[in-house]
């Protein structure tokens, strides 16, 4: 996230983050619904996913998140999604919502893996490298995040 130009439209890298969310809460759901049928419908699980990407969303543009991604990433410029991203986020998160709720789980768990590997080539970041660098900020990570030199993480 170098630029504070990212995360202003209806798509971005960290897109392929937002649906694996929504694979990850199509699983949970899954499970709950599976040991809890009587509660947990489908349309709950959807409600519940909706509201706690919504959260996230909240939460991530509060100044405390930006605060803390300006200092224990390489997102120097961060100043917040849109809210026409983070609407849209939640929109993505829907989408790999419903791929989950279609696809094999191994087919899933494959295109995530995808996803996670594909967007640390190119960008040097992902869900799970956000994940590690907002609760622990290894600084070895954020110098391999900032010595990626390609246009895709500069905009150069």
């Amino acid at each position: 996230m170098q630029s504070s130009e990212n995360s202003q439209h209806l798509s971005d890298w960290y897109t392929f983050s937002h649906i694996i969310h929504g694979f990850i809460f199509y699983g949970i759901g899954h499970l709950l619904r599976k040991k809890w049928p009587a509660i947990f419908t489908l349309g709950l699980v959807v409600c519940l996913a909706i509201l706690a990407e919504g959260a996230w969303e909240v939460m991530e543009n509060s100044r405390t998140v930006i605060d803390r991604y300006r200092e224990a990433t390489i997102s120097y410029g961060y100043e917040g999604d849109s809210i026409v991203n983070s609407m849209a986020d939640i929109g993505w998160m829907l989408a790999g919502f419903l791929l989950a709720s279609r696809l094999p789980w191994k087919v899933t768990l494959t295109l995530a893996l995808l996803f996670e590997v594909m967007t640390a080539y190119l960008i040097r970041d992902n869900l799970t490298l956000n994940i590690l660098m907002l609760t622990a900020a290894p600084e070895a990570v954020k110098d391999w995040q900032a010595a990626g030199t390609g246009y895709w993480l500069t905009g150069k």
